[in-house]
């Protein structure tokens, strides 16, 4: 039986019954893709993800170790190579791209519950196929003919592909990176871009190489000789393992090279290389993509997906452990009700009967289904923003209506990345206490979870970078606008219900936690605000002691409201007698918003005492004292 447990009832409720995606679906950008077969790929695609062997090749990839030959290529586990072929052969790839690359066109919301099933049945599986994203974006950044050679190949020939930042020096400052490309030429008759020859060493690149792909074409930051400091002097080149000829003939290698396999705790069949560009005698040839130099905006491009990948990732993780944990709390039978513990006779009872069980479950569920709510919003305001641009105006699209959108997504994606990576880590460990000492062995999934989540809050910009990013590039710099509009749309729910109202005591839970969220904010940006006087300076430290504590707020306090939304869809069902053999489902979601509410909301107001008590004196202490 498969280690996987998915959760598609829930998945199609938030799309259909929360979202009202059958409203929109099947029109304008979407018209490829209408409510009826976004459920049947859904469907299919969570059968794939649980019965074949994508989810059976999870514990091979982690057990048997990759192989790094002394010409720098990758050998994956066999059934994880069969894995990815299997993906491949199915096409599965394809379900996101737009319909002119040979994709399905789905709308933004069906790829992340797609990317939901496909990390939560495999994650490392997961983290290989992006080449044809790499080939969609090249589809949008490159020229014709980086288009044609490479773009379109790596769709339809499933080459492999890689986002390439970091170095070894640099580590999360990415306008740090030294990688120097050198001007050869200007772009030919090809259409290829400007020709540069690349040297330096690139760390921490994700899945790099493997003989699934017959090509890889990685998408590189480095520095044109010449160009400015910081990561407004970076350009992005297109560097293929191999080269490609006119006829689409894969030819030489490249000077780019995997140079090293890192040792991991957790995701160990993603090969997480070291790649070096032209220091092996052979020179490595970039492509400037575009053929401008416009590299930081076009890297943001893959930088966006890979964190709302990360995010979706990290829930889909807590949300199988979660249901492999619920599983064996009802099967599992190990001491009596508590209500007879003192009766050495009484009989012994399913462990989900035990109260601190109970709440652990409840912990684990609360939050797996209020971070997948939020996964699937943030999937919602992307579908807004392409149906947006799509929307008939005197140029063709609401140009205004479509930033507004965009900037709406900004403000969700550290939420998401960095509240859902650091949570779904957190509270794996109560799935691994619900199975006891049985949990921390290779008998059940659970340890192999928590390993392969355990990477989620530290790459594609820690936890820390998140909550910096959301409080001054999302909040500060467009002066709280996007920040007002989620406040009002959580305020429209505190504001409901009439008379009887069963949700009154939740919803002034969430409007007391909003209160506090938002003069948590105030207090950090009166620590920013006085920083720019040079005497008060250092009054900028009490700003970053607390903003990663703020991003845990506003995220639970979104969380909050997207499950009362659920709560009241919920209420309505059963109170009009239609939730039929769902019942168990919607009276799990009325208990899981009046949880939240009462167990996690209360935490935001000792968030803001703590930042308003802030003296910043941990900052003045000297290093040895730690």
């Amino acid at each position: 039986m498969s280690h996987y447990r998915s959760n598609l009832r829930d998945i199609e409720f938030n799309l259909f019954e929360v979202l009202g995606a059958d409203d929109y679906f099947g029109t304008g950008p979407f018209d490829n893709v209408d409510g009826e077969q976004a459920r049947m790929l859904l469907s299919e695609l969570d059968r794939f993800c649980r019965e074949s062997i994508w989810a059976d090749s999870f514990a091979d990839a982690d057990r048997q170790p990759l192989e790094l030959s002394p010409e720098g290529d990758v050998t994956i586990p066999e059934r994880l190579d069969a894995a990815l072929r299997a993906f491949y052969e199915a096409g599965w790839h394809l379900m996101p791209l737009p319909t002119h690359l040979g994709g399905s066109g789905a709308p933004p919301t069906i790829r992340w519950a797609g990317t939901e099933l496909l990390a939560g049945g495999h994650a490392t599986a997961s983290l290989w196929p992006i080449g044809s994203l790499m080939g969609g974006i090249i589809d949008e950044i490159g020229t014709e003919g980086q288009q044609e050679r490479f773009g379109r190949p790596m769709v339809e020939r499933c080459w492999g592909g890689t986002m390439v930042l970091t170095e070894p020096d640099a580590g999360s400052d990415v306008g740090a990176g030294t990688t120097k490309a050198t001007f050869v030429e200007k772009a030919g008759a090809d259409d290829l871009g400007a020709v540069y020859h690349l040297e330096g060493v690139k760390r921490f690149i994700t899945s790099a190489d493997a003989q699934t792909h017959e090509n890889t074409v990685h998408l590189v930051l480095a520095r044109p000789e010449g160009a400015g400091p910081g990561t407004k002097g970076l350009s992005l080149f297109l560097v293929p393992k191999r080269h490609v000829d006119t006829d689409g003939n894969i030819g030489e290698r490249n000077g780019v090279r995997v140079s090293n396999l890192e040792k991991k705790m957790g995701i160990k069949g993603s090969a997480t290389c070291e790649l070096s560009f032209g220091l092996d005698g052979t020179p490595c040839v970039g492509y400037l993509a575009g053929d401008v130099h416009a590299g930081i905006k076009q890297m943001f491009l893959v930088i966006e997906y890979a964190r709302m990948m990360v995010g979706t990732k990290a829930m889909a993780t807590l949300s199988t452990g979660y249901l492999n944990a619920l599983d064996y709390a009802k099967v599992r039978v190990q001491g009596a009700d508590m209500t007879e513990m003192a009766d050495k006779t009484a009989p012994k009872v399913e462990i989900i009967n035990h109260p601190d069980v109970r709440r652990m479950l409840m912990e684990q569920k609360a939050h797996a289904e209020g971070m997948r709510a939020l996964v699937m919003y943030a999937g919602w305001v992307q579908d807004q923003a392409q149906l947006a641009s799509s929307h008939d105006t005197d140029d063709g699209a609401d140009h205004d209506e479509h930033d507004r959108w965009i900037a709406r997504e900004d403000l969700l994606l550290p939420l998401v990345k960095g509240y859902c990576s650091e949570k779904a880590y957190e509270l794996l460990s109560l799935s691994l206490q619900t199975f006891g000492g049985s949990g921390y062995t290779q008998d059940y999934p659970i340890e192999q979870y928590i390993r392969d989540a355990r990477i989620d809050s530290l790459y594609e910009g820690t936890t820390a970078i998140q909550a910096l990013d959301l409080l001054f590039r999302k909040i500060v710099r467009d002066q709280g606008t996007t920040l007002t509009w989620l406040a009002d749309q959580i305020r429209e729910v505190v504001k409901a219900g009439g008379d009887q109202d069963p949700f009154a005591g939740e919803r002034r839970q969430l409007g007391e936690a909003l209160e506090q969220v938002q003069g948590h904010l105030g207090v950090l940006i009166q620590h920013a605000m006085a920083s720019q006087d040079e005497a008060q300076r250092t009054e900028i430290y009490k700003t970053g002691l607390h903003s990663t504590s703020f991003l845990e707020s506003l995220a639970e306090v979104t969380i909050g409201w997207l499950l009362l939304r659920h709560a009241e869809i919920a209420s309505d069902r059963l109170e009009a007698d239609a939730a039929g053999a769902d019942e168990g489902f919607y009276r799990g979601k009325v208990a899981t918003a009046r949880w939240f509410a009462r167990n996690v909301l209360p935490k935001v107001a000792l968030r803001k005492a703590g930042a308003e008590q802030e003296d910043g004196a941990l900052m003045d202490l000297p290093a040895e004292a730690f």
